[in-house]
């Protein structure tokens, strides 16, 4: 990364991309490949728009990126959520634990960004 501060959003984002690449696979081998590859596509974009995002053109651009990476994050929420509640599916906990914390800092980072805009 170019910056030598630490960003806990990026390495979070990264870390749970990284998490749900390995819980995919556990799906992908158990047949879920439906579910398996939602969950894949909406949970690493959270990361993608997050790390965009630190290039944002302005703030309204920064916004908008970590906006969406709310609404990827609300969608793999659900692909979740439909796992923990299937029978026949096997359950992270520690990814929706993940997940949850995710959704709270981009929350308060969407709300203090706002703030000059």
């Amino acid at each position: 990364m170019r910056n030598d501060k630490q960003n806990v959003i990026v390495e979070k984002t990264i870390n749970f991309s990284l998490a749900v690449i390995g819980y995919c696979e556990v799906l992908e081998h158990d047949r879920k490949y439906v579910i398996a590859k939602q969950l894949l596509r909406s949970a690493t974009s959270i990361g993608a728009n997050v790390f965009e995002a630190q290039n944002a053109e302005s703030k309204a651009d920064f916004i908008h990126k970590m906006k969406i990476a709310a609404k990827e994050a609300s969608e793999s929420l659900y692909w979740l959520i439909l796992c923990e509640k299937s029978k026949t599916y096997y359950f992270d906990e520690n990814l929706r634990s993940s997940l949850d914390e995710i959704i709270r800092i981009l929350s308060k980072i969407i709300a203090s960004s706002k703030g000059g805009v």
